[in-house]
């Protein structure tokens, strides 16, 4: 089949290897990080700060981190992991201090594997208590760390 279908393939393929459709898709891919990542953080910082999304509230996260991560004192590391996670997300999602909150949510996530879910290893029978979505949480934060928000951001 020569007709219509490869000329639309064929004008498909050079508007997909132009320079600046790359650095377009590029920026489309940071902003469903960016989305991802803001879409996750917000649920589990609002979830320990304001007891919502069937979150455990601020006194039971301190108790958690008190008894379970060895944290001291427990609520001060309970507001402090609460707004990382609130405030960082609304931040990476909008693309305001993107790389800061972005680097604030990786060393969340590495203090998370530290102190809880490197024990349990990758994947663990109980639930939510693995390293897995740790490790991939701070993956994609340090790609908006080494990347920036790219275009699709309010402040660059």
């Amino acid at each position: 089949m020569s007709g219509p279908s490869t000329s639309i393939r064929a004008r498909v393929q050079r508007v997909m290897n132009t320079p600046d459709s790359q650095v377009q898709r590029v920026d489309v891919a940071l902003l469903i990080i960016r989305g991802a990542l803001a879409w996750i953080f917000i649920y589990y910082g609002a979830g320990k700060l304001f007891n919502v999304f069937q979150g455990p509230g601020i006194h039971a996260t301190a108790q958690f981190f008190t008894t379970t991560a060895h944290l001291h004192p427990g609520t001060f590391f309970a507001y402090l992991s609460g707004t990382i996670e609130f405030v960082g997300g609304i931040a990476v999602g909008l693309g305001v201090l993107a790389r800061l909150f972005a680097l604030a949510l990786v060393g969340d996530m590495v203090i998370a594997m530290i102190t809880v879910t490197f024990r349990h290893g990758l994947i663990s029978s109980v639930s939510g208590s693995g390293y897995g979505l740790n490790v991939a949480l701070a993956a994609l934060a340090g790609a908006i760390v080494l990347a920036g928000p790219g275009r699709y951001a309010l402040r660059r």
